[in-house]
């Protein structure tokens, strides 16, 4: 699949770079991001900072033998050092530092176990920011990351495409998905409330059905958070959606998950378990949608007038100004 002329490749907002547990005091990621080379590293003290990866000095890549010393990123071609604002503090000569020698630095939070970058094609500070919803009395994150031809808009789409529902993850039946919200915009943030029925079938047999809710969470395009209720077995699940752009064809997809902690002896164990088998099922259901997405023109005003995906397209123009 070629470059896309449907939509910029490089929205505006935030954006995750990787996750924490990919992140060691000491250690760095240094990754393509929104067309960009970023290297994101963790200090000693355990702040992490998110720079350009090409040293100002001759353009080495802190990813090729780059190292953290202390506070401070090397770059492993000839010791210019630089702190998380980009200043250089140290060349490799010991000589005086060159006025000129000043790190690009990129705009980086860190919560719920996310590491979030800001990109904006102008440069511009953050405008807004995704809100913390906290860890306590949750599972550890777990996450998968796959890597597809496709943007964060089209995917992002899919929590306010109701119909895909019935066709690529076959609920038919109208009593099986229903909006119990229909999406609602603020700002940078979007949100929605489907309830869902689903059989349950224990070797190929079904003995039941059950109902669970998804509120979904909408904040730019690169952060959709899906609390998952199913009151049968008292499961609350916490699903992250996290598509980023690596260029202007491909992006990386990141699947994250969290279980609410069962109270008891074996609560903790039994939860990490469930959290296990609900992310593996929350992969094939998205990975339902990959070849769509990855073969999917897209369309500025759909032909059959989709009131939802106009709405949803509206509201996703302030990221490209």
């Amino acid at each position: 699949m070629g470059p896309r002329p449907d939509l910029p490749p490089f929205p505006n907002g935030w954006f995750v770079f990787g996750f924490s547990d990919e992140l060691k005091p000491g250690k760095l990621l240094a990754r393509p991001f929104m067309g960009c080379e970023v290297t994101v590293f963790r200090a000693q003290s355990g702040q992490a900072y998110a720079v350009d990866s090409y040293c100002p000095h001759l353009g080495a890549h802190f990813g090729s033998g780059g190292e953290v010393r202390g506070e401070n990123l090397e770059c492993g071609f000839h010791g210019f050092q630089f702190n998380g604002q980009g200043t250089c503090v140290r060349t490799g000569y010991g000589i005086p530092i060159p006025a000129r020698a000043k790190l690009r630095t990129w705009p980086l939070r860190e919560t719920d176990g996310l590491l979030l970058v800001h990109h904006h094609a102008k440069g511009e500070a953050p405008a807004w920011e995704v809100p913390s919803v906290g860890a306590d009395g949750w599972t550890r994150l777990i996450h998968r990351s796959f890597v597809l031809d496709d943007h964060p808009q089209r995917t992002t789409e899919n929590s306010v495409d109701l119909g895909h529902f019935a066709f690529g993850h076959k609920y038919r039946n109208p009593h099986m998905l229903r909006a119990l919200k229909e999406f609602e915009a603020n700002g940078p943030h979007l949100s929605t409330v489907y309830a869902v029925r689903r059989a349950l079938r224990i070797f190929g047999l079904e003995l039941t059905e059950y109902d669970f809710e998804l509120e979904t969470q909408i904040y730019g395009l690169g952060y959709s958070l899906v609390d998952v209720r199913v009151p049968l077995f008292r499961v609350t699940a916490r699903l992250w959606v996290l598509p980023t752009s690596i260029d202007a064809e491909r992006m990386t997809l990141r699947l994250a998950l969290r279980v609410k902690k069962w109270d008891s002896a074996l609560g903790a164990f039994a939860s990490s378990l469930v959290a296990r088998a609900i992310l593996s099922g929350f992969v094939h259901d998205v990975g339902q949608d990959f070849p769509l997405w990855e073969h999917k023109h897209y369309t500025e005003s759909p032909a059959l007038g989709d009131g939802l995906a106009g709405k949803y397209r509206q509201w996703a123009k302030q990221f490209y100004r």
